[in-house]
Formats: structure tokens, C-alpha cells, sequence
């Protein structure tokens, strides 16, 4: 009787044995997708930050561009105004102009 209590007890061991291999296994396999997916997300957040600040530099790029277009129209604008008085000056008074 001895020897059938040692096979079942053996048996016993070495069911518990493979359940705590397949716990491994499984904890294991989880700990690896965490893993991924912690990488995942890191790299996700680290390409957001990326796209935010191209994003930001080219609004700011614009926005320098679209200020000194501003300045050259304001010049070109100030030009034409004193081209209108002096055409309009020169409408005005042609004998200025002849000699």
C-alpha cells in the first residue's frame, strides 16, 4: 500500500509541478504584452510630441513669414499712396513738368 501512496503522491507533485509551469508560462506571456505595449504607448507619446512640435514650428514659421510679408505690402502700400500724390500733384499743376 506504501507504493500506491507515493505514485499518487508523486502524480500529485508532478501535477502541481506542470500547473506551476503552465502559471509561469501564462505570467509570463502577460508580463511580455505589457511589455509591448508599454513600448508601444512610450513610442506613440514620444511621435505625438514630434508631430505637436513640427506642428508648432511650422505655425511659428508661418506666422514670422505672414509678418514680413505684412511689412513689405505695408512699405508697397505707403509707395503707392505717395505715387497717388504725386500723380495727382503733376494732374494738377502740368506746367511743373514742361519746360
Amino acid at each position: 500500500m506504501a507504493r500506491a501512496g507515493g505514485i499518487t503522491n508523486a502524480v500529485n507533485v508532478g501535477i502541481a509541478v506542470q500547473a506551476d509551469w503552465e502559471n509561469r508560462e501564462f505570467i509570463s506571456h502577460i508580463s511580455l504584452n505589457v511589455r509591448r505595449l508599454f513600448e508601444f504607448l512610450v513610442q506613440f507619446v514620444t511621435t505625438c510630441r514630434l508631430h505637436l512640435f513640427f506642428l508648432l514650428f511650422s505655425e511659428a514659421t508661418t506666422k514670422s513669414k505672414l509678418a514680413s510679408l505684412n511689412e513689405k505690402l505695408d512699405t508697397l502700400e505707403r509707395r503707392l499712396e505717395l505715387l497717388e500724390v504725386q500723380v495727382g500733384t503733376a494732374s494738377a499743376n502740368p506746367s511743373l513738368f514742361t519746360s
